[in-house]
């Protein structure tokens, strides 16, 4: 019967489990907003596979959905997206008949944005999963703790 060999283990060999001193870093409001926003967006992620919709998707979605024939320029100011990046984004969701395209009713020159059944179907569902996958990652907060991020947040980013 052949004995399984199994490497030495040193001392040394155990460095990298040793604890890191993250104390300034842990000081410094981007480094904790990262790191929440990380968290926050593993969970969001794993939850919209079903619906192939990342972070920026959903957002573009969600303002279409809930201003109907918004512009892309609006889009773009509202998430702070450059128009190039934003350019493809449109063009995928309109291919999987998210959404489509209509003449701006006040302004001939532009492109108003529309939700399309499927995409409104699509961001009711998608809206509602979202609510519990943000309750999900911010379980630890309190309702007030919770209200107090959201203020805190929004005044650095406003």
């Amino acid at each position: 019967m052949k004995s399984k060999r199994t490497m030495p283990t040193h001392p040394k060999d155990d460095f990298v489990n040793l604890p890191v001193n993250s104390a300034f870093l842990e000081t410094l409001v981007g480094y904790n907003a990262r790191r929440a926003a990380l968290r926050v967006i593993e969970v969001f992620s794993k939850g919209m596979l079903a619906y192939d919709l990342r972070p920026v998707d959903f957002s573009v979605l969600s303002l279409i959905h809930h201003n109907p024939g918004i512009t892309s320029r609006q889009l773009c100011r509202a998430l702070a997206i450059l128009p190039p990046n934003l350019v493809g984004k449109i063009r995928a969701l309109e291919i999987r008949g998210l959404i489509r395209r209509q003449p701006h009713p006040l302004d001939g020159r532009a492109v108003g944005l529309h939700m399309t059944d499927t995409g409104a179907a699509v961001m009711h569902d998608a809206e509602a999963l979202v609510t519990d996958l943000d309750e999900q990652a911010t379980h630890r907060l309190s309702p007030m703790e919770k209200k107090t991020l959201m203020q805190l947040l929004q005044k650095i980013h406003h």
